[in-house]
Order: structure tokens, then sequence, then C-alpha cells
């Protein structure tokens, strides 16, 4: 009996294993709802007025941002140059997108020491990303609205509201699209023949 009920374990776990052979697990693949993240690819410039608030003093927001997929497909990365009421910095963002919750993500962490983790939805035209975080032992709710206006442009607020408190405007901007091929900074075009030398007299 022991010896029959063994055989039939061996015989069932070598149907398995060619079984597991023959088809072999699919790799995941990216869930469609990340083909709309497409619109934000490539070279933007962005302009923004930043209202003074507790978080920070007032004044112009400026910064040249460039998205590209990951390889795979999955997620979407920004890297940005910014300068600031506060000074300069850079920032790196990645978008993705949770299937099973069905609301996009943003995680963005930059050169001043921040960390934002926001979740999206979209309707139409019009991005809502929505964070939570704790600051000075409140927790503080932030809203970072997107509007489509063109393939090329689209404005943008952001709005944060304290424990307690009402929403508040804290920027207000637009971003552009880059388009076309920029020179290189500081490289300019040589003058002369089509071997690229210098005509001579």
């Amino acid at each position: 009996m022991k010896r029959a009920l063994a055989v039939i374990l061996i015989a069932a776990f070598f149907c398995v294993a060619a079984v597991c052979a023959q088809t072999p697990p699919q790799a995941p693949k990216p869930a469609p709802e990340l083909q709309r993240l497409n619109y934000f690819v490539g070279s933007w410039t962005t302009e923004a007025d930043m209202k003074p608030s507790p978080f920070g003093p007032g004044g112009k927001y400026i910064s040249k941002d460039h998205a590209e997929w990951m390889p795979g497909g999955f997620f979407l990365t920004s890297h940005s140059n910014m300068k600031t009421p506060m000074g300069p910095g850079t920032e790196l963002a990645v978008m993705g997108y949770k299937p099973d919750d069905k609301v996009y993500t943003y995680d963005a962490y930059n050169s001043m020491g921040e960390a934002d983790h926001s979740t999206g939805t979209l309707s139409g035209d019009t991005w809502t990303w929505t964070s939570d975080e704790k600051m000075g032992g409140k927790m503080i709710k932030g809203r970072f609205i997107i509007k489509e206006l063109s393939p090329t442009v689209y404005s943008f607020k952001f709005d944060m509201q304290p424990e307690g408190g009402e929403w508040t405007t804290l920027m207000e901007g637009k971003s552009t699209k880059i388009t076309g091929k920029e020179e290189p900074a500081g490289k300019e075009k040589k003058k002369g023949n089509k071997e690229g030398k210098e005509d001579k007299d």
C-alpha cells in the first residue's frame, strides 16, 4: 500500500513538472491605463506663482522637466531642474498605476529633502492628485489639479488643507512642451562650408 502511494505521488510530481515546463508563467504587462501618461512624455518648461504661506515664501517658480518611460513601460520617470523662492533644486519623480486600487501613483524626491507620495485619478482632461502627510504633528491634505489645455500645454494649481482648516491655493502655473530639437547650451554652429571648415578669403 505504501509503495503504491509513493508511486502515485512521484507520478503526480512529474506530471506537474511537465505541465509547468510546457506553460511557463506569463510576464506581467503594463496596464492599459498607463498609456494615458504618454501625455507627459518629453521635455517641458514650467512657470508658476507661489503664494506666501507658512510652508514657504511667495515668488516665481521656474523649472525644466524631462519625462521618459523606464524599460518595461510600467513607470514614467521625470527629472526636473528648478528655481524656487527658496533657491535652486532638482527633483526626481516616478509615476505609475495600481490596477487593484484603480489609481495612478506619484512619488517624488527633491534636493531640499522633501518627499511627496500622491495618488491620482483622471476625468476627461483633468488629473486630480491627492496626498496626506504629517507636519508638526498635524495631518495636512494636498491636492494638485492638472488641466490639459492642448497636447502641448497644461495648467495646474496646488492646494493644501491643514487639519481643521480650509483649502488654500499655494501655487498656480502652466507647463509648455518643448517641441523641435534644441541646440545644446553653449554650442554654436560654425560658419563655413559643408565640411565644417571656415571659408578662406
